[in-house]
């Protein structure tokens, strides 16, 4: 099958955000042979290939982008089962939260704190999904992917992937070599689900004995609604790119130095050997900026400080303006520079390096 090749095709439809100029060419690739044969029309066109999920952790820019879109739309989910062990094989293109819910029926334990994040099963090796105290790494097996380097297809195990709070392999020192087809998963079959963070077991505190995996799915969707990170058609708070910054992982020393300005209230999570994980969400709520505040038709969402929202008719540089003005007032009262989770596309990369929003690599 040969890709279609689409002109000038508009992307902020296909975004959570809902903002952004058009792609100047766009395919949408549901099988592997696609993803080939548009790869080599961008070759020979030699344009530039952004690899589009879910559109839940992006925000394009408002002249759009030059090069060529592609939707990755390869779906199929394969069950396995050994033992106490189940492998999940699912296509890049399948919805995450579908997964998970299949995953919670069939009582896998795994990635229930998993429920309710947008976007496809391809963006979670990329960002290293997690939430409520479980991470995509700790679960998954394998990567297959095609290389653009060596012009294959390739199978990258956990351990290539390099995987670290929020970042990978795919959106670091090899960012735009890879290009996910499928995700390989191994969960527990009937294991205890994970309780371990405190929104999480506060929802189980009168609860006798432990809950099971679907109680626990429920309870993180409930959660994430009233953070308003969970889409809900017609919410005005879900158009946003859900947490626009990352929870800050800092070294011991540098806590108990913000603890020196912040006081001693400041959040504090584990985050490996001498390592201090914080909120950003305190960090932004305690520089004064509160829930629903707005510059334009940009804001802070109403229910969580941590997601940027299009209050209507916002452009990129509208959510690019609120993200500096909170971002800098943070720094300058706690001396933490806040660090952006969303992929930021069509944008002049120049610029972004040196306001210190993308790394130069």
């Amino acid at each position: 099958m040969k890709a279609r090749i689409q002109e000038n095709v508009a992307l902020a439809p296909l975004t959570t955000f809902g903002i952004g100029g058009p792609a100047r060419y766009f395919v949408d690739a549901p099988s592997e042979n696609v993803v080939l044969s548009t790869i080599q029309f961008a070759k020979d066109q030699n344009l530039s290939v952004f690899v589009l999920g879910g559109g839940s952790n992006l925000l394009v820019a408002d002249h759009g982008f030059p090069g060529l879109v592609m939707k990755i739309g390869l779906t199929g989910i394969d069950w396995e089962t050994h033992r106490d062990k189940a492998v999940v094989r699912a296509g890049a293109g399948e919805e995450w939260d579908r997964l998970v819910g299949l995953c919670v029926d069939r009582d896998l334990a795994g990635v229930e704190c998993l429920s309710g994040i947008p976007g496809s099963v391809g963006g979670t090796p990329v960002q290293n999904v997690g939430a409520y105290g479980q991470e995509v790494s700790e679960v998954l097996v394998s990567v297959r992917a095609y290389d653009r380097q060596t012009d294959s297809i390739v199978e990258l195990s956990r351990e290539d992937c390099r995987f670290t709070y929020r970042s990978s392999l795919f959106n670091t020192i090899a960012k735009d070599r890879y290009i996910v087809l499928q995700v390989t998963y191994s969960l527990t079959k009937h294991g205890n689900p994970a309780i371990r963070y405190p929104d999480v077991q506060r929802e189980f505190e009168s609860r006798v004995g432990y809950p099971l995996l679907g109680e626990v799915r429920a309870a993180v969707r409930r959660i994430r609604a009233r953070k308003a990170m969970l889409l809900v058609e017609g919410d005005p708070d879900c158009r946003s790119a859900g947490s626009f910054f990352k929870n800050p992982i800092v070294t011991e020393q540098q806590f108990a130095e913000l603890q020196v300005v912040a006081g001693p209230a400041v959040p504090r999570y584990p985050a490996g050997p001498g390592r201090v994980k914080t909120a950003a969400a305190w960090l932004i709520e305690h520089a004064g900026f509160s829930k629903g505040y707005s510059l334009g038709p940009a804001a802070l969402s109403s229910k969580h400080t941590l997601a940027l929202v299009n209050k209507g008719g916002a452009t990129a540089e509208d959510i690019l303006r609120l993200a500096r003005e909170i971002r800098g007032r943070v720094e300058t009262k706690f001396g933490f520079r806040l660090v952006p989770e969303p992929v930021f596309l069509g944008f002049d990369i120049p610029l972004l390096i040196q306001e210190g929003w993308v790394n130069a690599s």
